[in-house]
């Protein structure tokens, strides 16, 4: 049996490679899980773009002779056990989790429960608890077959967008909202993209606040139809806004010369959030910028805090509560946020990677992919 691995240069991130790799002999509590379909999203270029400050890289090493140049990027998605050497682990079972470009992976179940396990392969003991969890579609309170797609898309973006919102509350929008003042500005750069509107989709149901969402000017109407923005503006509009009035930044798009921009014309900017680098060709450092440091935030710390508070079952009931409204709104039929596009085989992904890097196309369209061969991707 072989492998399909879908490789990216870490230093060229347009540069890419498929390479078929001969599966190695599973070991004893080791389980083969054939990858059948993942989700591409600019959430995945961002994993890239910070592969080697965050660890990104480190999920799902390639050949040692190439590591320093070539990696796998992590996606989320839906795989099934092909063969098990763990007795807790079923050949056909359907599991959710973090996986990388390829058509099939080796795990090491670890912890298991009835909802799922971790992966206690070595490399990724040092690594976040929250990426290396597998989930049992039979146990998933998320999970329905109908929804696998929107699911693949939509969920780690949702969660993350779920904890930016609740950071910011948490913090009291760190000063910038006053009960009876004027309405604090909510600037989310890259507003097209998945996790920008799945933060506005919280933040529009505060009160007190003024969600802009700042995009090219060829996604305005996009995001404008999504009802989740209260004013849409393009990149070079800030003058429209009050320069006096008291905000807060979400950069999903990572650009510096934008980051600059707004922390210059804002004398009232009370907090600066760094989610994502969706502008790749733009990234930069964030030094010797006026105003309140650019703060890179990082979910894994906001669920550990709410576990904290709520234990685990009430932040639990808490997000499918929530992601139940979101999916309902994204699926709506009278004006669905979100129409899925399918591609199979190794020149379909690289055509979908190459798009998604490059922010081309419709963003109401989502990619789901796959190196699995056909008869094995159900």
């Amino acid at each position: 049996m072989t492998t399909l691995d879908f490789l990216v240069r870490k230093d060229q991130l347009a540069s890419t490679e498929v390479r078929n790799n001969s599966d190695l002999p599973l070991t004893s509590g080791e389980v083969r899980v054939r990858i059948d379909k993942f989700a591409l999203t600019s959430n995945n270029i961002t994993y890239a773009a910070f592969g080697d400050a965050m660890n990104y890289w480190s999920f799902f090493p390639v050949s040692p002779s190439d590591e320093g140049n070539w990696g796998r990027i992590p996606v989320w998605g839906f795989g099934t056990v092909m063969q098990s050497l763990h007795p807790g682990v079923a050949v056909g079972e359907k599991l959710y989790g973090y996986y990388p470009m390829s058509s099939s992976v080796v795990l090491k179940p670890t912890r298991l429960s009835p909802a799922g396990f971790s992966d206690g392969a070595a490399h990724r003991a040092s690594l976040h608890p929250v990426y290396n969890q597998y989930l049992r579609c039979s146990a998933d309170p998320f999970y329905t077959a109908d929804t696998e797609d929107t699911q693949a898309l939509l969920r780690p973006l949702f969660i993350t967008s779920w904890l930016i919102d609740d950071f910011l509350a948490d913090n009291d929008f760190f000063g910038a909202v006053v009960a009876g003042g004027q309405p604090a500005l909510m600037l989310l750069s890259s507003a097209s993209s998945k996790t920008a509107y799945g933060t506005a989709f919280h933040l529009a149901q505060r009160a007190g606040i003024d969600v802009v969402g700042l995009t090219s000017a060829a996604n305005v109407k996009f995001c404008e139809s999504l009802g989740c923005y209260h004013r849409v503006l393009t990149y070079d509009q800030l003058d429209q806004l009050d320069a006096a009035a008291a905000c807060v930044y979400v950069d999903f798009a990572g650009n510096t010369d934008l980051r600059r921009a707004i922390h210059s014309r804002f004398a009232n900017l009370k907090y600066s959030s760094s989610i994502g680098g969706t502008h790749v060709d733009q990234l930069g450092g964030a030094k010797d910028l006026p105003g309140p440091r650019a703060t890179l935030f990082f979910a894994p710390a906001q669920i550990k805090k709410r576990n904290s508070d709520w234990g685990a079952e009430g932040l639990g009931q808490r997000l499918v509560q929530a992601w139940q409204a979101f999916v309902a709104k994204v699926s709506d039929p009278a004006g669905a946020w979100l129409v899925v596009e399918q591609h199979q085989g190794p020149v379909a992904v690289e055509a979908a990677y190459r798009q998604v890097l490059g922010g081309r196309g419709d963003p109401r369209r989502g990619h789901m992919l796959s190196l699995s061969s056909g008869q094995d991707n159900r």
